[in-house]
């Protein structure tokens, strides 16, 4: 699943999906403060895999923080493309 995809995932679930279907329309129900509340931990859990776990575990834990935060863009409205302009405008 490719970054956009999954953030198209992300907003039809958001848009469509009950909470209790969904743990990612049960997520955004709850609103930016649980959302930063997981973004956080995920944060120190790429830490923690990046020092002592290894690759594998290292991959699975920014795959985990990469979804928490495309949750929260799509709660604030900002896309994979408003970041990929901002990198680019970084570039240059």
């Amino acid at each position: 699943m490719t970054i956009s995809r999954l953030y198209d995932t992300i907003c039809q679930r958001r848009d469509h999906a009950a909470p209790s279907e969904s743990y990612t329309a049960r997520l955004i129900a709850q609103g930016e403060d649980e959302i930063v509340k997981k973004v956080g931990e995920e944060a120190v859990e790429v830490i923690l895999a990046a020092k002592s776990q290894g690759n594998t575990r290292l991959v699975e834990e920014i795959s985990d923080l990469t979804y928490h935060l495309l949750v929260l863009m799509a709660l604030r409205g900002l896309t994979p493309d408003d970041i990929q302009a901002e990198l680019e405008r970084r570039e240059r």
